[in-house]
């Protein structure tokens, strides 16, 4: 079993930054990709940015240009800096981790940038 806890969302302005964060623990060895999803009310989830444990990263076009995510030296955090945020990226964000056999999610953090 893997757990992931998310820090880091909250209330900005249009064109801030915020900086989200997502701890791994347990079986963490059985995880290769970690990545983002978000979901805005009404909307099906969808997948922001993700990167494998070689490090090879994976963007929405919504998100390049204005997002990174990076992990940690440990390879169990997994980090997005999301900087000229729009009202358009309000939603509630996952922390998602590809094991070998099972998905794990976070329970997801807010996200709201007014305008």
């Amino acid at each position: 079993q893997v757990q992931l806890v998310e820090s880091g969302g909250g209330l900005v302005q249009a064109g801030g930054s915020l900086r989200l964060s997502c701890a791994a623990s347990g079986s963490i060895f059985s995880i290769n990709t970690m990545g983002w999803y978000r979901q805005a009310p009404g909307k099906q989830r969808e997948l922001v940015a993700a990167i494998t444990g070689g490090g090879t990263t994976n963007y929405a076009d919504s998100a390049k240009g204005r997002f990174t995510i990076s992990r940690g030296n440990a390879k169990n955090t997994v980090y997005l800096q999301m900087n000229s945020l729009k009202p358009e990226d309000t939603a509630v964000y996952y922390c998602h981790a590809a094991g070998i056999v099972y998905d794990y999610w976070g329970q997801g953090t807010q996200v709201t940038v007014s305008s």
